[in-house]
């Protein structure tokens, strides 16, 4: 099961002229993020985006933006976040170009749902997947049911229901939530296991 997917987010970008380190300093001053658009055998188009909307929209993962630059509209999708590491303040946007019905591949995250067997934990060995989407069509997340599961059971990439349209890049073989007892609990049941075996060494 998948949670809600990406809209289209329209965004109105000024085309930036002015680069370097000042450049870059000035746009921030004035809430704005520097940002680059490439992809698709397209010449780079230098942007300036508003920090507050963007900021706001970057909370999704994967975030699809339809920019507006002076008139001709770019739809793009958010490569990579360039950060200061102190301030995570950003710095610096990645944008890629999309096509309607075009297909790329993402890290989309997995959530738990439900309860494992009482007494258990279900743990996120692969906090997300490598998935092939539309690239208007991207979920937020993948959900994963555990209701029940008893001590021992897995899930691998490969039993996880995907969304409509997304196929699974990731190894599917790969371990994506383990079900198991509390670390002292694993413990006890080792040490009682073993008494008697050293009981009957003993003998």
């Amino acid at each position: 099961m998948a949670e809600a997917k990406n809209n289209n987010n329209k965004i109105s970008a000024d085309a930036r002229h002015s680069f370097g380190k000042g450049a870059a300093r000035k746009l921030r001053v004035l809430g704005k993020i520097p940002a680059v658009i490439y992809g698709h055998g397209t010449e780079p188009v230098h942007v300036a985006l508003p920090a507050h909307e963007i900021g706001l929209l970057l909370r999704r993962a994967n975030a699809v933006l339809e920019l507006d630059v002076e008139g001709t509209t770019h739809l793009t999708l958010v490569k990579d976040v360039q950060k200061d590491p102190v301030r995570q303040i950003i710095e610096h946007l990645d944008l890629i170009v999309i096509r309607k019905g075009e297909k790329v591949q993402v890290e989309v995250a997995v959530h738990i749902t439900g309860e494992s067997a009482p007494g258990t934990i279900a743990d996120l060995d692969a906090k997300t997947l490598l998935l092939e989407v539309e690239a208007t069509n991207i979920p937020q997340s993948v959900s994963v049911d555990v209701e029940g599961l008893e001590d021992g059971a897995l899930i691998h990439a490969s039993e996880i229901k995907l969304p409509a349209g997304a196929s699974l890049v990731s190894d599917p073989e790969m371990v994506v939530i383990g079900v198991h007892l509390p670390a002292e609990e694993e413990a006890e049941e080792t040490t009682e296991a073993e008494a008697p075996a050293e009981e009957a060494a003993a003998e």
